[in-house]
């Protein structure tokens, strides 16, 4: 049996490393009402996020419902599977239903059309907690994104990991000593999946493990995106530098976008100049390649760009935090703020009967003046969160404010019905016969 999943940590205390991770899923689960936000785990595989999820689980004795990347995931599947176990109670009689939606920005292709759609409507539908897990924070779509709360999950320090080698070891009657498991959970990068399977792998068939028997069972670690600007800043050997890149997986159209967002950190226009020049030269490569769908051409544009860029850098290295390119992040911000407006008039035209083209030409700007002018009583009205106050304010610091004194209201409102109180006044938004009352 794989040692990976055989030891599968079973309670939340098992968990490797992440303890701030884990103690905020635990403080969420043990608080969670149907106003929480789903989690949102991410961090790089093998950091626990799944085995954190499940543990949780057992912890609390809450049913789970999975779906990952290996089923049919499209909105149809969605409703159907997840949606309704969202809304129902248990049938197992445990006290709530966890829907854990594993690979979450593995959402693409025909069999997953319309996943992300379904998993949005799943979220402001359900009454049972929801956890969603991704390898990556910024590949789920920002609408996604601004329904949960995320908690990311770092590598795993190889101190913290080399205890749990070393307890495996003893379960499986393995002699090994305390330095071949700190080489092991060095090798890992913090991956507790690989350093597991890499023990694992070693250890078939012997009783005890020495350095040498490690060699075959070597984390297969192609360099990342960092590791080759960093190269091509510190200045190497041509073909060592492109034998590199061979091993990195990524097209030269990414490539091309980090080292432009890399070359304000030459220290002389010169040297721009000349890293510019080969660029553009490159990027011409890369439109015959699509024009002509001839993609051997892409050689050319990795060599241009790389030994361009390397001959202008002229092994000086980089002394600046690497960072994706600035355009990503612009392109980012505005994808989300047009998924939050496309979300508002979605929202407010099933509110107003309105086709959400009329409320965004005719009345937008209207409705804009009338939310700066009274953001508390709109706030109330329409139930506007910060993102979406933000549009209307453009002031995130005022929308905090607004949405926070808005969130104690509801707060209070709610341990009010809670002890069989009157409420009061009727909320915000509702006439004293229940109705709602006029937008405008």
């Amino acid at each position: 049996m794989d040692w990976a999943e055989k030891y599968r940590p079973e309670r939340l205390q098992d968990i490797v490393g992440n303890t701030a991770a884990v103690r905020q899923i635990f403080e969420w689960a043990k608080g969670w009402t149907r106003r929480s936000k789903p989690l949102l785990l991410h961090g790089k595989p093998g950091t626990g996020k799944t085995s954190s999820a499940h543990a949780l689980a057992r912890d609390l004795g809450w049913e789970i419902l999975e779906l990952n990347a290996s089923d049919q995931r499209t909105k149809a599947v969605i409703d159907r599977v997840a949606g309704s176990s969202s809304t129902t109670a248990s049938l197992s009689g445990a006290s709530r239903k966890l829907i854990l939606l594993d690979e979450a920005d593995n959402l693409q292709g025909n069999a997953d059309r319309g996943g992300a759609r379904g998993i949005i409507d799943t979220i402001r539908g359900s009454r049972q907690p929801i956890i969603l897990i991704a390898n990556d924070l910024y590949g789920l779509p920002p609408e996604l994104r601004s329904l949960c709360e995320p908690v990311r999950f770092r590598a795993v320090q190889a101190r913290s990991l080399v205890p749990r080698l070393k307890f495996i070891c003893t379960m499986e009657k393995i002699r090994c000593s305390e330095l071949v498991l700190v080489q092991v959970a060095a090798r890992a990068g913090g991956d507790v999946r690989a350093a597991i399977n890499m023990l694992h792998a070693a250890a078939t068939g012997r009783e005890s493990l020495g350095e040498g028997d490690l060699l075959s069972s070597e984390k297969d670690d192609r360099p990342s995106i960092f590791d080759l600007i960093t190269s091509v800043y510190r200045g190497t050997d041509d073909r060592r530098l492109m034998q590199e890149y061979y091993g990195f997986d990524e097209p030269p159209s990414n490539l091309v976008q980090w080292i432009e967002g890399s070359l304000v950190h030459l220290p002389d226009l010169p040297s721009r100049m000349k890293a510019y020049r080969c660029l553009s030269r490159a990027d011409e490569f890369l439109g015959l390649t699509f024009r002509r769908q001839y993609f051997p051409l892409w050689r050319y544009a990795s060599a241009l760009l790389l030994l361009g860029a390397m001959d202008a850098a002229a092994g000086r290295g980089i002394h600046a935090r690497i960072t994706p390119p600035s355009r990503w992040q612009r392109m980012g911000t505005a994808r989300k703020q047009k998924a939050i407006r496309t979300g508002l008039l979605r929202r407010l035209s099933g509110m107003t009967h309105l086709p959400e083209d009329a409320l965004r030409d005719e009345y937008l700007t209207l409705l804009t003046l009338l939310v700066e002018r009274n953001p508390e009583r709109y706030a109330d009205l329409l139930s506007l969160d910060t993102d979406e106050l933000t549009l209307f304010l453009h002031d995130r610091t005022r929308a905090e404010g607004v949405a926070k004194a808005r969130a104690k209201r509801e707060s209070a409102l709610e341990q009010q019905e809670k002890k069989g109180k009157p409420a009061g006044e009727p909320k915000p938004g509702k006439t004293a016969a229940g109705g709602q009352s006029s937008l405008f």
